[in-house]
């Protein structure tokens, strides 16, 4: 924990808890079965599957020091130090991980992607808009980029490519346009300055619906700075390389870049890829993938109730069937 933050356990509701245990329940049941979590956060999933089966091994990645350090103590508190190791890396480091911790295959990964509660809820690491900090948002506070230097540097052209492609953004162009005349009078270094501007470039009638006018902008510059969308697309066939037959991943994304990377990338290796015009299936072309989900699931009504972040999650799960050839 910063030594700057207020002390006190941040607060942490794990999305979709329960189906995530369900899911993963028939790949970890075994003595010895291995769980990477790749976003470890404050370990809320980690937690519950540790207590729901005794001979499971956590391997938790994070990039976030902050997050490694609440995470690594509430496993103390429940005592299950000894089946846990913490690991400071990017979930694209997948395969170096586990190499180093000996591991040549596991029964089950979980990604649970986007923005922690910890992160949200203190407002000295810039993710949110809703209170004025620096302008930051870097996952791991040592990263090289941070999010004013997104809004600082970058042209208006590239700007406006990072607020439609990674915010889905209709005004990009028009905040753009606005960010470069804003920062030539003084450069962006506060979230609170960034949100106004987000929210004075949008059309007073389109600011009366969905949220508040910056966060697709916020969203944006989150996914850029931490290269959010690319480390999943590394991640995830690695993941999938990794897995045990019969292992299963698991993956709760939020906005719906993340969920087509996820989506493309299962059903890609959950279809045959016999060659057209022969007779029969070729088992060496047969799926590596079995659907476990119809589509992305969405949290239940009585868990949106509780946990209004939850709204946009969906979550995707695949077991392994059968070895690459």
């Amino acid at each position: 924990m910063s030594s700057h933050e207020p002390a006190g356990p941040a607060l942490h509701v794990p999305v979709l808890l329960d189906r995530v245990v369900e899911l993963l329940a028939p790949a970890l049941g075994t003595d010895g079965a291995v769980l990477v979590d790749c976003t470890l956060g404050l370990a809320g999933h980690s937690l519950a599957l540790l207590a729901a089966h005794p001979g499971l091994r956590l391997i938790g990645l994070d990039r976030d020091p902050d997050a490694r350090a609440e995470a690594g103590a509430r496993i103390a508190a429940a005592g299950f130090s000894d089946r846990a190791t913490l690991v400071p890396a990017v979930f694209d480091e997948l395969p170096d991980v586990l190499a180093e911790q000996g591991v040549g295959e596991v029964q089950g990964v979980l990604f649970d992607l986007g923005v922690s509660s910890l992160q949200l809820d203190r407002p000295t690491r810039g993710f949110s808009y809703s209170t004025d900090a620096p302008l930051d948002m870097r996952m791991d506070p040592s990263g090289p980029r941070t999010a004013a230097d997104v809004v600082n540097t970058y042209s208006r052209g590239e700007l406006t490519r990072v607020l439609k492609v990674y915010g889905e953004e209709r005004f990009a162009g028009r905040i753009a346009s606005a960010i470069e005349r804003e920062r030539a009078r003084e450069p962006f270094t506060d979230t609170k300055r960034l949100a106004e501007l987000v929210r004075e470039s949008i059309p007073a009638a389109t600011r009366r619906t969905g949220g508040h006018p910056a966060k697709r902008t916020f969203q944006a510059l989150r996914i850029e700075v931490n290269d959010e969308l690319g480390a999943l697309t590394r991640a995830l066939p690695a993941a999938i390389d990794a897995l045990a037959v019969g292992g299963r991943v698991v993956v709760i994304s939020f906005h719906s870049l993340e969920d087509r990377i996820v989506k493309q990338t299962l059903a890609a290796e959950a279809v045959d890829r016999t060659p057209p015009g022969m007779p029969v299936p070729m088992p060496e072309h047969a799926p590596v993938l079995k659907l476990v989900t119809r589509g992305g699931e969405a949290p239940a009504d009585d868990e949106l109730a509780a946990n209004p972040r939850a709204a946009s999650a969906r979550v995707r799960a695949a077991e392994r069937v059968r070895r690459a050839a």
